[in-house]
């Protein structure tokens, strides 16, 4: 008979950050869905980019309008 595996997660090494965790597991799921031809990652980057800036910009800005 084979014993239950436990639903907690062995930690074998240092235990990572939820930010780590996190890029660990979208970087993961970017990767395999552009090897099953669902996900063109040159694409993706492009409009990561763009958005990273949009937001960048957005927040810059509600930074302005608080100290005025």
């Amino acid at each position: 008979m084979r014993k239950k595996q436990s639903s907690k997660r062995k930690i074998t090494g240092k235990e990572l950050s939820l930010q780590d965790e996190l890029n660990i597991r979208i970087t993961t799921l970017v990767e395999l869905l552009e090897n099953k031809g669902v996900l063109n990652n040159g694409e993706f980057e492009r409009l990561t980019v763009m958005r990273l800036h949009e937001i960048s910009k957005a927040r810059a800005f509600e930074d302005l309008e608080e100290e005025i």
